[in-house]
């Protein structure tokens, strides 16, 4: 095991920021592991990026941002890496994996094996201090913080996605996932430049909404349900872990919000339960359905019966009682806290 950093200079100023007091997992705790000035750097830069999106509007530019957060969110991440990858609520065809895969290389969350493992880890200990993300250690951490540090030496999160180790395309894919990404900032970049040939024209628009504006905005959504979905909501089923289902976080993840659902079935395809609870990305993988390109889509019973709501499920419950770490945190709520509490419960 590594030795504990130091908790003065850079480090400690990201650990003010970014986690608090808690109890990590020796492989995650953020006090043996370095900041990942990469990452950082580049979540930096697509931020700054942002910035220009004011100077170089243009309707097209607007449309196309629109247009790629639903394919890179609502197809990339949402619909393959995780319900298709990491789940697998559906199959698909071989090729059509590929291709899904490919988009959701294009946001810059890492490649397919390691995101698909860190996910199954945080199933597997969801609030428990193995958790990857949880926001026992904080509400950044669980947003942010848990990406930007060097993985410890004994965090192994591709060895709980071994099956996609066995594919060798997902492999290659997982070791060149940002070769998609380049490719799209030139394609994007020559299409403008070929309509207006200025340097800094169509073509620099469409880089700045296609990949700054659209990958911050999607960045967010996703994080939002590592952290506002095991804060805010209300709950349907009595998981051993805190998820909650949250309406505003499933319209700006294309219901990845109903967050309480998927982590009572886990592999349902359906996150959104109740027929009010709007799930995109089910609508979708219906849609595919239609043409064979969804197949064995994996679906709790059609009704959700009242009896069920809020069962606690003793088993899984009396297995995770020992490793349980609550974390009572007596700081009062800000008004920004007490208002999107406020949004979040529905009766």
């Amino acid at each position: 095991m590594e030795p504990p950093l130091p908790q003065d200079g850079a480090h400690g100023v990201l650990k003010l920021q970014l986690f608090k007091s808690g109890v990590f997992h020796p492989s995650i705790d953020p006090t043996h592991r370095r900041p990942d000035w990469a990452v950082i750097i580049a979540f930096i830069a697509l931020h700054v990026g942002c910035l220009a999106a004011p100077f170089t509007f243009t309707w097209s530019s607007l449309f196309l941002a629109l247009g790629l957060i639903w394919l890179c969110a609502g197809i990339g991440i949402t619909l393959c890496y995780h319900r298709l990858l990491t789940h697998r609520s559906f199959h698909t065809p071989k090729w059509f994996e590929y291709v899904l895969t490919v988009i959701g290389t294009l946001n810059w969350q890492g490649g397919p094996i390691k995101w698909v493992g860190v996910h199954r880890l945080h199933h597997r200990d969801s609030d428990l201090p193995g958790d990857p993300h949880s926001p026992n250690n904080g509400f950044n951490w669980a947003h942010i913080g848990w990406m930007l540090y060097k993985d410890h030496n004994d965090f192994k999160p591709r060895e709980a996605a071994k099956d996609l180790m066995r594919d060798k395309v997902t492999k290659w894919l997982d070791d060149y996932f940002f070769l998609p990404q380049f490719a799209l900032v030139a394609i994007l970049y020559g299409i403008g430049y070929s309509i207006d040939r200025a340097p800094f024209g169509l073509g620099f628009s469409f880089v700045i909404w296609g990949v700054c504006v659209r990958t911050v905005v999607v960045y967010h959504g996703t994080w939002l349900v590592n952290s506002a979905s095991h804060i805010w909501g209300y709950r349907n089923f009595e998981t051993t872990d805190q998820s909650r289902n949250n309406w505003w976080v499933a319209a700006l993840s294309f219901g990845e919000g109903w967050h309480n659902n998927h982590h009572a079935y886990q592999r349902s395809a359906a996150h959104g339960l109740r027929w009010w609870e709007l799930d995109m990305t089910y609508l979708t993988i219906r849609f595919l359905a239609l043409f064979g390109l969804a197949t064995k889509v994996v679906v709790p019973e059609a009704e959700v019966p009242r009896s069920r709501l809020l069962r606690i499920r003793d088993r899984v419950a009396a297995r995770a009682t020992e490793r349980r770490v609550r974390h009572l945190d007596t700081t009062p709520l800000s008004w920004t806290q007490r208002i999107l509490q406020l949004l979040a419960v529905r009766s």
